[in-house]
This record gives structure tokens, C-alpha cells and sequence, in this order.
């Protein structure tokens, strides 16, 4: 029996790590199939939507309707500035719910409010929409009559006629609740009543108190008696008097804090009416007074140009990529194009206006898209040279082991960014609101591509025996020249960690100081300024508006012609700049005259701004609690210490750029804004995978120094940072080149924030990390520290999923 069990041990042991071989490649065949069905499914319905929807364009690149409304003294409210500043803000929540995106409103002298909508399809019907006024009331019903109907009396008492019996009328007491108690209103198709198309409203909470008090005083009269009914009135015209059924409780009402208005809707009217009354009644009457078509805000050539430049950039991202890493490379290029492809689809399907601002973060976001690729190859490269030739050349198990490992840090930056688009939508406004969208879009797409469609190109690719037998085609095969440089001298940055803090303070103070004594310039979205409309003796060409205007010193003009049909060009031309004197306005009439001959001046205007100080404000609330929303998750993910250094070198980098622009004197607009929030995303997305790498050395650094640690992580994940800010600085320096005035700010910041995000990294966040840590450290158990196991330690490695 000892004779046969040397070999018979062996037998049993090949055979079962045959069996557990064969087990993994079934389970990661049944993966990569699910992975590639998902991948073409997506894929497929992207290119489908592509095809098939056309964009909604903005007011920038297509032009689109201009509406001038003018408000009217009302019976309790005198028409001045502040009532059509009010007027403004009820309008702007009306066009949101229209899904008009990306609209611009502003208020014009003291009664005029300029309304400018992208890509209406029926812009009468928007008109009247949106200038409605929008009284909703809800009354007690004290009795029906034979008319006539009678306006409200002086104690609130009225007679009009019956939506449900045409010819008699009913007797209205006074208000019992406005408008003004509803919290949402929503266009619902009820099918199970057969109701057809409704209005749900849901009420506040004394508002919710008040409608269950009405509905229980009108449950208490008798089922023919008229008093069981509750009248619910827009603009002086009951669309709906329910009666109250049986099951509703005498005295307690209809609990819940929710109405429903029937009238037998079509669906587009009860989706106006829904906006109506969510946007709130107007505080005084609107009356349209013009409505004309209007030319895109950006001519034919910058246009052409920009999209010159987004080609250039993204080219030369892929080039860079295909260089670095080779035949992963291209397959992550590709992957890349697929990710365009799939946040346009969605962009699309969801009916969100492409601005030129918008596109030109969408082009960028394709090249910060390029960062997951990054992480993963990196990690693949370290992982393929730790096996090193005991491996037999398997070049799948590095990558798998790659994907598996990164995801911590994929995770983390991702959800941070999350975070940020979620609150930006819920609570900002206008673009603000939109940017959230469009973010969510590229960070969801981006995990998808990075995830699944470059693990699903690149594991079958691996599988080819010509790949396999070529390692060094992979570009998984050798570390990279930064990262071999790195690994023979590991930069002691951390033991300087004061002087760099002292020296990002130092910057920072002049950034401060830039904003204290430049000041911020706000652009004319933000103060308003002076629009004056000229009229011209024959059809003006805008391209040659703009070229002659610039040229005559005002390159920051929103020139637009105006007219009735096609929008290339008109007898009419606007011209709005900040608030300037009557020489400057002389300057401009002469450069228009020697492009269109002489020119008269139909309206000269003093116009508010079209990004009010709502907008302002709640930009500002979504921001503060997107960065304490990032501040809670990394705490959670990591430690305080770590949550506070990746925040606080966010928040310089922002101020930073702020600082600037303002040393600069470059006008701070939507634009700019735009900018800055796609900075904070990329500050926090650096600084989480660097902090990542340093908890995972931690974990099983044994007794190394915690300083002695942070360096390692930064010269690890140096390559990473480095080959991703290049990713995005091809395109960001083509769009600055090449993109024309009109992206050249927002190149200027995105190039200062990407830079400065990449340094802040290494030199405020990895320094305040250490400095936060060594006055409260964490325990053992936190950390993976010295004093554990070294088994227990790779244990928790293994755990950890931890990155780069």
C-alpha cells in the first residue's frame, strides 16, 4: 500500500486541479457570453436611437423661437420690476415642464420678459402655455344656479358655469386653498376608471390639512345636495367639481394630501396644465407682444471649427492610448467609440438640448473616459510582472486579476461622481440641472465600457493563440518607462510634506487675493446687460454680423438674427452685450452698417440677467451638498482623514480656477460654470485612486511608515494619473487651438483644472493625508497594521478589492 500511494496521491491531485481548471474556464466562458449579449444589446439599441432620433439642438448651435412677453397690472398686484422678476421665475419652472431644455428667459426694462426656446416644434401653443396665468383655486360649493355667471365678489363668493351640466351653474364660496398648497402636479393616464388623461396633485403638508377639512365638510351634505361637491377653478373656469363618494368620512375627508383633476384631457393638455400648475400662478397678467424665429448665438465656422478640433483631440487620445499600451490600446479606443456612441443614444433619448458647451464636455468626458481603461492595464502590467515566467504566458489571469482588483477604486470615483450629478439635478436649475444629467449619463456609460465591453474585447482577444504566443504585443509584457524609473527610486515627496502644504497655501492665497481685489467678472447670463435690436435695409448674413462686431472690439456679443422663417439669416439683428454707454453702441452700428448697409435702431433694452439669482442659489445649495454627500461616502468607504484631504484638495482646485479667471479678467458665465463643475468631478476622481492604493499598502505594509507608504502609492499610481491627464489634455488643447472664441474659456479651465487636479493630488491631498493621520491614526484593525499576521494581512488585501 505505501508503494502505490506516492503515485496514486499525485493522480488524484492533477486531476483535481483539472477539474477545478475546467470549473473556472466554464464559469468565465458563461461570463464572457452574458458579457457580449449585453454588450451588443446596448450596443445595437444605442446605434438604433442614433439613427432614428433626431438631436435637439440649442439655441447656440440651431437657433429657435423668441417669445417677448410684457406683464400687466393685475387687480391685486401693480406690474413693476419685482412682480416681473417674480413673473420670470414662475415662467422658467413652466418651460421645465414643457421638456423645453437649456431654455433662456430674462427679463427686459421693467415689464418685459424675453423668452428664447430651442427646437419647438408648435411655438404658438408654447406661448399661450407658458403666458397663462395660471389661477388654480379650490372652492366649497354652497349651491347651483341659473346664472348668469358673476366675477368674484368682494367676500370671495362667485357663480360659474358647470363643467358637468352645460347650461346651469354653481355657487362658489370663498377660496378654501391656492395653487400655491400644491407641491407637484403630474399628467397621469388613469385606465383603471377609464378616466382618461388626469392631473394627480400631491399638497403640502397645511395644505394636505386644509384639502382634507374641504372634502370632509363636503362628504357631510347629502348625496343630491350640490354642497357635496368641491369646485376646483383655473383662471375663472371650474375644469373639475367631484362629488364626494360614499367612502368618504363625514368630517375627516380625503386623507393622503392628494387631488386628482379630471376634464376629459387630451394628453398635451394635461401636460400643460401639470406645468402650469407645478410652475405656480403668474403674480400678474402676461400678455405676448412678439414672437419671432431667431439664428443660432454661434456662427456656421466656429461651429465647423469646434468639431475640427473634438476630431483632432480625440484622435490624437486614441493614438496616445494605442502607443502606451499597444494592442490593449486599440481595443480600448474602440471600447471608447462605443462609449460616445452609447452617451449620445441616451443623451438623445432622453430628449436633452445639445448645446456647443455640452458637447464640448461630452467630447471631453470621452477622454476622461479613457481613466478605467487606464486603471485596469496598469494594475494588468504590475500583476503580469509579479507572475512572472511561472505563468506559462497566460496573459488572461493578470487581466481578470486587474478588472477584479480596480474595481474598489473604479467604484469609489464613480459613485462620488454620482453623487454630485444626482443632487446637481434634484435640487439646481436650467443648465446646472442639465450638466447633472449629462454627467450621470457619461459616468454610468463609462463603467459599462470600461467594465464589460474592454473585458469582453480584451478576453477574447487573449484567447488567439497568434496573441498568445506574442506577449509583448499585448502591452502587458513590460512596466512602462515612468513606472521602471519609479520602482528603482521612489520620490520622497511626504518628507516634505509641510513645505508643499505651505506652498499649495501660498497659491492659494493668491487665488484668494485675485478674487478679493480683481474681483469675479460675471458674464451677461449672470448681470444682464444691453440688447438692442437694428434693422436693416436688406437680409443681414450673421457670420459677417459677428466677424464685424468682434472686430470692432466686442467679441464677447451674442449677435442673432431675427424673422419669421429660416433663421440663417434676417432683416433684423440683435445684438446683446454687458450694460455699455452710447459711444460703444455707436462702435457697434458702424461695424453692422458696413456689413448691411444702414441700419435703424427698432429697440434698445437694459435686459436682466438669464441666469437669475434662483438659479444662482440653488447651484450654489446643490453644489454645498454634493461635496458633504462625497465627504459622508468617503468617509464611510475610507476614513475621515482620507475624506477630508481628497474634499479640500477639490476645493482648491476650484478656487484655483476661480482665482484665475479672476486675475485674468475672463468673464465668468454658463460656460465657465459648466467648466468648473467637471473639475470638481475630476479633482475627486484622482485623489479617491490615489488614497485608494495608499489604504490598500497599508493593509499589508507591516511596519513600513506611513510616509514612507504615501510615496509608494503616489509613484505606483503616477503612470495612471499621467496617462489620463495626457487622455484629456490632446483634447482640451485642440478645443483652446482650435475651438474658436467660444470654447476658448472653457478650455482655458478645464486645462487649468485638470493640471491642477493631477498636482493637488500628489501635493495637497496625499500630504494633508498623512499629516491627518499621524494626529489620529487608525487602529490596526483599520488599517491591516503592523502587528498583525502577515496572513491575516494578505486576508484583508484579498478583501479589500483595493486598486490600481
Amino acid at each position: 500500500m505505501s508503494s502505490r500511494s506516492p503515485r496514486s496521491s499525485p493522480t488524484r491531485s492533477s486531476r483535481s486541479a483539472r477539474s477545478a481548471r475546467s470549473s473556472r474556464s466554464s464559469r468565465s466562458s458563461r461570463s464572457t457570453v452574458w458579457r457580449a449579449l449585453l454588450a451588443l444589446a446596448v450596443v445595437a439599441l444605442s446605434l438604433w436611437i442614433t439613427l432614428t432620433t433626431p438631436p435637439r439642438l440649442g439655441l447656440d448651435l440651431r437657433g429657435g423661437t423668441r417669445i417677448v412677453l410684457q406683464t400687466e397690472d393685475g387687480p391685486t398686484a401693480r406690474a413693476d420690476a419685482a412682480a416681473t422678476d417674480r413673473a420670470l421665475e414662475v415662467l422658467r419652472k413652466r418651460v421645465d415642464g414643457l421638456g423645453v431644455a437649456e431654455p433662456s428667459l430674462a427679463r427686459s426694462g421693467d415689464r418685459r420678459i424675453v423668452v428664447e426656446l430651442p427646437g419647438l416644434r408648435d411655438p404658438r401653443q408654447a406661448a399661450e402655455v407658458i403666458g397663462r396665468t395660471a389661477q388654480l383655486t379650490f372652492h366649497p360649493v354652497t349651491g347651483a344656479s341659473e346664472g348668469p355667471a358673476r366675477p368674484a365678489a368682494p367676500n370671495g363668493t362667485r357663480v360659474l358655469p358647470d363643467p358637468d351640466a352645460p347650461g346651469r351653474f354653481l355657487t362658489l364660496a370663498a377660496p378654501a386653498l391656492t395653487g400655491d398648497g400644491v407641491k407637484s402636479a403630474e399628467a397621469v393616464l388613469d385606465t383603471t376608471n377609464g378616466r382618461g388623461w388626469t392631473v394627480d396633485l400631491a399638497f403640502r403638508d397645511r395644505a394636505a390639512d386644509t384639502w382634507a377639512r374641504l372634502t370632509g365638510d363636503a362628504a357631510c351634505a347629502a348625496p343630491a345636495d350640490p354642497a357635496r361637491r368641491v369646485a376646483i377653478v383655473l383662471d375663472d373656469r371650474v375644469v373639475s367639481a367631484p362629488g364626494m363618494q360614499d367612502g368618504v368620512p363625514c368630517g375627516a375627508g380625503i386623507g393622503g394630501g392628494s387631488a386628482q383633476i379630471t376634464g376629459g384631457f387630451s394628453g398635451q393638455e394635461a401636460r400643460d396644465l401639470a406645468a402650469q400648475v407645478q410652475g405656480g400662478a403668474l403674480p400678474v397678467p402676461v400678455s405676448t407682444i412678439e414672437q419671432s424665429t431667431v439664428g443660432p448665438t454661434l456662427g456656421a465656422e466656429a461651429i465647423r471649427a469646434s468639431a475640427l478640433a473634438a476630431v483632432i483631440g480625440l484622435a490624437c487620445t486614441g493614438l496616445f492610448v494605442m502607443v502606451v499600451y499597444r494592442l490593449l490600446g486599440v481595443l480600448a479606443t474602440v471600447a471608447l467609440l462605443l462609449y460616445g456612441l452609447i452617451s449620445y443614444a441616451a443623451v438623445v433619448a432622453l430628449g436633452a438640448t445639445l448645446t456647443l458647451p455640452g458637447l464640448a464636455g461630452f467630447v471631453l468626458a470621452i477622454g476622461i473616459a479613457v481613466d478605467a481603461n487606464v486603471l485596469v492595464f496598469e494594475r494588468a502590467r504590475e500583476e503580469y510582472a509579479a507572475l512572472g515566467r511561472a505563468t506559462g504566458r497566460d496573459l488572461r489571469r493578470p487581466l481578470t486579476t486587474a478588472f477584479g482588483k480596480v474595481w474598489s477604486a473604479v467604484a469609489d470615483s464613480h459613485v462620488t461622481t454620482l453623487l454630485a450629478a444626482g443632487l446637481l439635478f434634484v435640487f439646481a436649475t436650467g443648465p446646472v440641472k442639465g450638466f447633472g444629467v449629462t454627467l450621470a449619463i457619461g459616468v454610468v456609460t463609462s463603467l459599462l465600457t470600461a467594465m464589460v465591453i474592454t473585458r469582453l474585447f480584451a478576453d477574447l482577444t487573449l484567447r488567439l493563440p497568434v496573441v498568445r504566443r506574442r506577449p509583448a504585443v499585448t502591452g502587458m509584457a513590460g512596466l512602462g518607462r515612468l513606472r521602471t524609473r519609479l520602482n528603482r527610486r521612489v520620490p520622497r515627496l511626504m518628507a516634505h510634506r509641510r513645505r508643499w502644504l505651505l506652498s499649495c497655501a501660498a497659491l492659494l492665497m493668491v487665488a484668494l487675493a485675485g478674487i478679493g481685489v480683481r474681483g469675479v467678472e460675471f458674464g451677461v447670463e449672470f448681470t444682464g446687460g444691453r440688447v438692442v435690436q437694428y434693422t436693416a435695409e436688406r437680409p443681414v448674413d450673421a457670420e459677417a454680423a459677428r466677424a464685424a462686431i468682434a472686430a470692432a472690439g466686442f467679441p464677447d456679443a451674442v449677435v442673432q438674427t431675427t424673422g419669421t422663417g429660416d433663421t440663417s439669416g434676417g432683416d433684423d439683428v440683435s445684438v446683446r452685450v454687458r450694460e455699455t454707454g452710447d459711444a460703444e453702441q455707436d462702435e457697434i452700428r458702424e461695424a453692422l452698417t458696413g456689413v448691411a448697409g444702414p441700419v435703424e435702431v427698432e429697440r434698445d433694452d437694459l435686459i436682466g440677467p438669464s441666469l437669475g439669482g434662483e438659479l444662482r442659489t440653488h447651484a450654489l445649495l446643490a453644489l454645498g451638498l454634493a461635496v458633504a454627500a462625497q465627504l459622508l461616502y468617503l468617509t464611510l468607504r475610507f476614513r475621515w482623514t482620507y475624506a477630508t484631504a481628497a474634499v479640500a484638495a477639490m476645493t482648491q482646485d476650484v478656487l484655483l480656477v476661480v482665482g484665475l479667471f479672476a486675475w485674468l479678467g475672463k468673464p465668468v458665465d454658463s460656460v465657465f460654470l459648466a467648466a468648473l463643475l467637471t473639475v470638481v468631478g475630476y479633482s475627486v476622481n484622482d485623489s479617491v485612486v490615489v488614497l485608494d492604493r495608499l489604504r490598500e499598502l497599508r493593509r499589508r505594509g507591516g511596519g513600513v511608515p506611513l510616509a514612507d507608504l504615501a510615496d509608494r502609492a503616489v509613484a505606483q499610481t503616477l503612470p495612471r494619473t499621467v496617462n489620463t491627464g495626457m487622455g484629456a489634455l490632446f483634447v482640451l488643447v485642440a478645443l483652446a487651438v482650435l475651438g474658436g472664441d467660444s470654447l476658448t474659456d472653457f478650455s482655458v479651465a478645464l486645462l487649468a483644472g485638470v493640471v491642477l487636479g493631477m498636482a493637488s493630488t500628489v501635493f495637497t491631498a496625499m500630504p494633508l493625508a498623512v499629516a491627518l493621520e499621524t494626529r489620529d491614526p487608525a487602529s490596526s484593525a483599520a488599517t491591516g497594521g503592523g502587528s498583525a499576521p502577515r496572513r491575516r494581512a494578505g486576508a484583508e488585501r484579498d478583501r479589500s478589492g483595493a486598486v490600481v
